[in-house]
Order: C-alpha cells, then structure tokens, then sequence
C-alpha cells in the first residue's frame, strides 16, 4: 500500500496527452469490448489514465510507473475527482512497475495492455520484456495497444520523425524511434499476433496485437 501522495508536490501536466487523448479514446472505445480491465505502462502523468476513465463506462484502469516517477503519478491522481467516472468504471492505486523486472508485472489476467509514447524511451533491450510482460499478463485474445511513433525497416513516415529518431539518439544512443516490422516479429515469437495498425495525428500510429490462444506453431 502506498503512503498518502503529499498534495503540495507540482502536479504533472502534458501537453501532449491533452492533444492525443480524444484520438486515442476513439481507438479504445473500438477496440475494447467493457466491461474491461486494462494495465497502463508508463502512466506519466496520469491524464490519459483520468481521461479514459471518465469516457469509457465499465472501465478498470490500473495505472503504472516506474519507482522514481510513481509518488508523482500518485499525487496527479489523487486530484481526480472520484465522482466523475463513468457509470462502473473504476481508477485503480498506481503500481511500480519496471517492464525489466518480471516480479513487478501484476497479476492478469488483464484484457488488455496499453502503452504511449514509451517504446522510443525504452532501451532497445527492454522492448522484448515490454512484450514478453504484456503477453504473460494478457488473457487469451487480450490487446496490447501501442502508441507513438515508429518507422517500417528505417524508412519514416515524416521527416518529423526522422529529425525526433536522431535528437533521441543523439540524448542516448539507447533510445530511438522504433521498427514498427522488427517490433511484430519479436512479438510472434512472444505469443503476440499484430493485428491492425492505426494512423493517428501528427504521424504518430497505435499498433495493435492480439495474444494468441496458445503457443505459435
């Protein structure tokens, strides 16, 4: 159980949650069948995770973030107000979670999984335990929802993005926009079937995975 957040702390705020979250919300509300329960990487500041809950009926989100980030994720959230959720939707206390860490995945099964704006911070290294952890916590034929920028085999879709790959790169050569291709096949191999792929503003795309019912053959 977490300590009581200290209020005083400055509450997160992004800009660009509030610019992507109406698109991401119409994304959600195709894909997910409520009642649902969905497990958020990399929470941030919270605002997709309010958001959704108050939009989405019969929603349980369970909010999560790494342990440096997570007392300020906590105390975004506890500003919410309660009252506000939509009719059986349910915001759950932030967990620590590290996707290099397995004992920190929470207990599933979950129907699905979703991620934003993560896969390019993430070291290169930690994409497959992004993807063996939501696979191991999915239920069968649960989603693993993806969002952000990628690129098929390094050709981008805007220059944008090019210029973005190369100043994270630049920041740390561990980080980088990532092979939407490259990231499928790993996610095979994981139990993942990539199902759909969704163009979203600012030449950004939600890549969309299913986990299989049983083993790849």
């Amino acid at each position: 159980m977490m300590a009581a957040p200290d209020r005083s702390r400055r509450v997160l705020f992004s800009a660009a949650c509030e610019r992507n979250k109406a698109p991401i919300l119409a994304v959600l509300q195709q894909w997910l069948e409520p009642p649902a329960r969905v497990l958020e990487v990399g929470s941030g500041s919270g605002q997709h995770a309010g958001y959704f809950c108050r939009q989405i009926a019969g929603l349980t989100w369970q909010p999560s973030e790494r342990a440096e980030a997570l007392v300020d994720l906590a105390v975004a959230l506890a500003g919410l107000d309660p009252t506000g959720l939509a009719r059986g939707s349910r915001l759950d206390e932030p967990l620590e979670l590290d996707v290099r860490r397995p004992e920190q995945w929470p207990r599933g099964p979950f129907d699905a999984v979703f991620s934003a704006n993560t896969c390019h911070i993430l070291p290169a290294a930690a994409l497959p335990e992004l993807l063996a952890g939501s696979s191991q916590v999915l239920r069968p034929g649960g989603l693993l929802l993806l969002y952000g920028p990628f690129h098929d085999g390094g050709v981008h879709n805007a220059p944008s993005n090019a210029a973005f790959d190369a100043h994270l790169r630049s920041i740390d050569p561990a980080m980088g926009v990532r092979d939407a291709i490259a990231l499928g096949e790993q996610a095979r191999d994981l139990g993942l079937e990539p199902i759909a792929e969704v163009g979203m503003p600012a030449h950004n795309r939600m890549l969309i995975l299913q986990r299989r019912a049983a083993p790849h053959a």
